[in-house]
């Protein structure tokens, strides 16, 4: 049997830079509420949501995309030359192939570097975190570049009380590249497929086949509605309250750190309510500094922790060299939290 030359890679990885992009459009509970019986009221005390961005035809993900990875790039100091991967993690690209990272690897003109998309839903970050981490320390590429973006309006049924006021878009991007030190921690990861019905899409793409459509729902003027994203609210919130605080507990034992230790926490922005029941069960202390972009971004799905990220750091909220506990969850039911060291 021949002997393997073994990988060689950096020792560990790190965050270098981070960058977002959020539509131009600001659309407000208002004009939620111009399809649904609800109150801005409401809508604002079950999720905190005031406002979201919603992407116009040229807004596309690719689009969205090379912008929020330009910004993360030049954050880096380092060339798109340099990356030698691309990840991508979306729902909302609606070309089953080729991958849409192909695309933004060219457009942003990198050197052939290795790119693919992935489909974890709200955990999609922390998965390609967590990949592009391997692949530099296992030595297949120096810089990876991870995108979570998001057109969640193209899968929004206006009609539906219970979800029409959550989603946005947008696009949000972090380089990681090859460090000294550990700056990112293990990552906690799984899945709960048993509960994978309290999270899904309306219709699979199949059913539109010809022959189909008169079995499709209708909206209110009679038209087909387009597959959207439905949620069982009380299952999914209960889940995530229970569940993903012993998740990210689990994530600051692995890297060794106690709450006290943190000085941000960027959960998944699906939710205020969810948001606050992590804070309280994960006994945070007054000093750690809490992302709440969803209330002027929505539930961005993978995009919500890289933009929360930025957003945070733009502000001045947060700085570089800061710990944070990050930790996404969602469809599948997957899940994914880590600690790492702010660019």
């Amino acid at each position: 049997m021949a002997k393997l030359k073994p990988s060689k890679g950096a020792p560990y990885a790190r965050i270098l830079g981070v960058g977002g992009y959020r539509p131009t459009r600001v659309v407000p509970n208002e004009v939620i509420l111009e399809k649904i019986d609800s109150s801005d009221e409401w809508i604002r005390s079950r999720s905190g949501i005031e406002t979201r961005h919603w992407a116009n035809d040229e807004e596309t993900v690719a689009a969205m995309s090379v912008e929020a990875s330009g910004k993360a790039i030049a954050d880096a100091g380092i060339s798109a030359e340099q990356i030698g991967g691309v990840i991508v993690s979306t729902v909302s690209h609606f070309k089953q192939t080729p991958a849409v990272a192909t695309e933004i690897a060219d457009k942003l003109g990198t050197n052939k570097a290795a790119a693919f998309d992935i489909s974890a839903g709200c955990a999609g970050f922390g998965y390609g975190l967590t990949l592009a981490k391997g692949m530099i320390v296992e030595g297949s590429a120096e810089y990876v570049l991870v995108i979570g973006v998001e057109r969640l309006s193209d899968l929004t049924d206006l009609e539906d009380r219970a979800t029409a006021f959550l989603f946005g878009d947008g696009a949000g991007a972090v380089v990681v590249g090859p460090s000294q030190e550990p700056h990112i921690g293990p990552t906690v990861w799984g899945s709960e497929g048993d509960k994978s019905e309290t999270i899904k899409q309306t219709v699979p793409w199949n059913e539109f086949r010809i022959g189909n459509v008169a079995e499709l729902p209708l909206d209110s003027e009679g038209n087909v509605k387009f597959p959207a994203i439905t949620q069982e609210g009380q299952a999914v919130f209960r889940w995530a309250v229970f569940e993903m605080a012993k998740v990210a507990q689990q994530a600051l034992d692995a890297a060794g750190i106690t709450p006290d230790d943190l000085d941000v926490f960027i959960p998944h922005q699906a939710n205020e309510r969810i948001i606050d029941s992590m804070v309280k069960t994960l006994k945070l202390p007054e000093h750690v500094t809490v992302a709440r972009d969803v209330r002027t971004t929505g539930n961005t799905s993978a995009a919500s922790i890289p933009l929360a990220m930025e957003r945070l750091l733009a502000t001045g909220e947060a700085k570089s060299g800061d710990t944070a506990l990050v930790i996404g969850f969602g469809a599948g039911l997957v899940y994914a939290a880590t600690v790492v060291t702010l660019p």
